[in-house]
């Protein structure tokens, strides 16, 4: 029985939290993992699987589990809360479920790699006897931060003018992820973010989607504490070390892009002259906010590219889109071949960890602007610890004026700071390559993990 094991490839579950934002990594991660001869299965919910509109995923297996919401996801439930209640009761049984019936198959599974914001998948993973694997989609920084909190070691609500955890620079309240900063904001979120903890000890692994050179304090710090390794940047391998054959997209897009019209209208602007704007999938900006954007765009005589969502387009101002002659707004397009375009010079950004990484992997510098969540925190590392963008400073109102969007977009474009930040902005792009390329530390992480697994 043994030997018979052994002629079988290691065989792992792949658990994301239902989102784009967090299926992307893990999916990329996951193609990693089957270069190197490991079996994959993709576990996702019901619901979200629906309204994946773009599905291209050869050679990864899928398989699904319920939510308690079958039609619409948490769209469908009262609020967040009791989405989450309801995924975890229900997530649990139909995963152990699956579990049931993949021990039966002819090569069962023997890891299953979660995303943290799901613990209960560790608890039902490990009652079949698997290998648990917990995934950081975040930042090690961000997370330590919420380490730190689900310890009790940060005093809620805030209380101090300035926090220094280890590994970390010096932080003001106002840099922490806006569910302390904003204590009480959403609830159901800050529950989510901090309970990643609650048996954090029990993963066999922890893998962080991130670069040990862009945080090696802090990750020093987190490995006295986890059997945590680093296996980012969990970008397509062809924006790095390009060893992933034809691996130019996640495989999963929420919506099908015009891939034509935005990359068409930008082959006839000139290298380094378009600023391209765009916020994410999950939060969206306020009229106020959206037409102080509008104008701080056009003010700055620059070319730009501006995703505005379906949902937003009727915040923007009257008649705005008819006379940005030098702009075009869509309402999605394919960020990786903006973000890889030789006509893009900056890029206005949310500072999400996945539109950070992205950025960083291919060498563009950003204007940071962030809205909730881990962002403000990514955005303080951005400016002031990575030096790969300009922080656009929002006022007493959380309002970032037109005024600012401009002297940012030409502080990066026209002046010799904005040289220097294009120079560390390529700086990180080679290190996030060698990272990923053979013999890297990444690379090397990912083997580590995989030699492990196959003696299992």
């Amino acid at each position: 029985m043994e030997s018979e094991k052994k002629n079988h490839a290691p065989h792992c579950l792949i658990l994301p939290y239902p989102a784009q934002g967090h299926m992307n990594p893990m999916i990329q991660f996951s193609k990693r993992l089957i270069e190197k001869g490991v079996k994959i299965t993709l576990i996702t919910v019901t619901s979200f699987w629906k309204v994946i509109s773009n599905k291209n995923l050869t050679s990864i297996d899928v398989e699904s589990i319920s939510d308690g919401y079958d039609e619409g996801g948490l769209l469908a439930a009262e609020s967040l809360e009791d989405y989450k209640e309801t995924f975890w009761k229900v997530g649990s049984q139909t995963l152990s479920e699956l579990l049931h019936k993949l021990s039966s198959s002819e090569n069962p599974p023997n890891c299953v790699i979660f995303d943290a914001f799901l613990p209960w998948v560790l608890d039902v993973g490990k009652s079949f006897g698997l290998v648990g694997v917990a995934f950081f989609t975040q930042s090690c920084s961000v997370n330590s931060v919420y380490y730190h909190t689900h310890e009790k070691l940060i005093e809620l609500p805030l209380t101090q003018s300035e926090y220094l955890l280890p590994g970390l620079p010096k932080l003001a309240p106002g840099d922490l992820p806006s569910f302390l900063y904003k204590y009480g904001s959403y609830p159901g979120y800050f529950d989510i973010v901090v309970n990643q903890f609650a048996n954090i000890g029990k993963a066999d692994w922890i893998l962080a989607n991130s670069i040990y050179e862009l945080e090696p304090e802090v990750v020093d710090w987190l490995v006295k504490i986890w059997p945590l390794k680093t296996i980012g940047p969990s970008v397509p391998s062809m924006l790095l070390d390009k060893r992933l054959k034809d691996d130019k997209e996640y495989g999963v897009s929420l919506s099908d892009p015009n891939t034509e019209f935005c990359i068409k209208w930008l082959n006839d602007k000139p290298k380094g002259s378009v600023v391209y704007a765009s916020f994410g999938s999950m939060a969206g900006l306020s009229e106020e906010q959206t037409q102080e954007l509008a104008l701080g765009l056009k003010d700055s005589e620059s070319y730009f590219l501006w995703v505005v969502r379906e949902c937003d387009q009727s915040k923007l101002p009257k008649g705005f889109v008819e006379s940005s002659k030098k702009g075009l707004i869509v309402t999605w397009c394919p960020q990786l071949l903006v973000l890889t375009h030789e006509a893009l010079g900056c890029f206005v950004t949310h500072c999400g960890w996945n539109s950070t990484l992205e950025a960083l992997s291919i060498g563009v510098p950003l204007i940071a602007m962030p809205l909730w969540t881990d962002q403000v925190t990514n955005a303080k590392l951005i400016a002031d610890v990575w030096k790969m963008g300009v922080r656009a400073v929002a006022d007493e109102k959380e309002i970032v004026r037109s005024e600012t969007i401009k002297n940012c977009i030409k502080e990066i474009i026209e002046t010799e700071k904005g040289n220097e930040i294009k120079k560390n902005a390529l700086k990180w792009k080679n290190l996030a390559k060698s990272s990923v390329d053979e013999g890297g530390r990444s690379d090397k992480n990912i083997e580590e993990f995989v030699a492990a697994l196959a003696q299992c």
